[in-house]
């Protein structure tokens, strides 16, 4: 779907978390592409790959360890690998979920399920699976947005743990820059305020024609 496609629905979600001004400063592309509602049923597809990846040993045993709620973090360190990411809306909560397919060299792709939900008191969270959550603060960067945890979270019914500081993964940021052309980089970068760096993640993806979820007739 190119820019400025008038059949797109306009979705002011991230525009109110960021603000009319810092909304401004974006590319048109970044804009396009948060700023449009999807239809349930339809998806937005962005196809690329894995430039790098790089994680201490503390990092990949916090990897293998995320695999109890679905592994929501890189597994391998490998780059040159092929990626895909899929933008579905989610009638029942209201958000997006975000699916995100990573090629290994060896073995079935690793396939990550995380739902973006506009709540919370930041205004927008990651929901992981088995409870665990990460509240999520947005800000306009050079280019394009960026997504920085403000605290994790473990929600069991209508009860709501904070982990503390020290406890938590760490300070995670993912960066979304447009690079032209309907391309953009994405950067994961997960710090720790005693280990330092456990992990950081380099990948380029290019805009897709979007699935509207309806069929075409000759």
């Amino acid at each position: 779907m190119p820019i400025g496609d008038t059949d797109a629905l306009i979705d002011l979600r991230f525009r109110q978390l960021l603000g009319s001004q810092d909304w401004a400063s974006l590319p048109e592309a970044v804009r396009f592409r948060f700023g449009k509602r999807l239809c349930v049923g339809a998806s937005a597809n962005y196809a690329g790959q894995v430039l790098s990846c790089r994680m201490s040993f503390c990092g990949w045993v916090l990897a293998q360890a995320c695999r109890l709620i679905g592994a929501p973090l890189p597994l391998e360190r490998e780059g040159g690998v092929a990626a895909i990411v899929s933008v579905t809306e989610d009638g029942a909560s209201g958000g997006q979920v975000w699916t995100r397919v990573y090629a290994r060299k060896y073995g079935f792709p690793q396939v990550i399920h995380s739902s973006k939900r506009f709540a919370g008191p930041t205004g927008l969270e990651e929901y992981l699976g088995g409870g665990f959550g990460i509240a999520l603060r947005v800000s306009a960067i050079e280019g394009g947005i960026r997504f920085s945890s403000d605290h994790y979270f473990v929600q069991l019914g209508r009860i709501r743990l904070r982990l503390p500081r020290l406890l938590a993964p760490g300070l995670l940021t993912i960066d979304h820059v447009d690079c032209g052309g309907g391309s953009f980089t994405f950067k994961l970068a997960l710090r720790h305020p005693l280990l330092g760096e456990v992990m950081h993640q380099h990948s380029c993806f290019c805009d897709q024609a979007d699935n509207q979820g309806r069929l075409q007739h000759d």
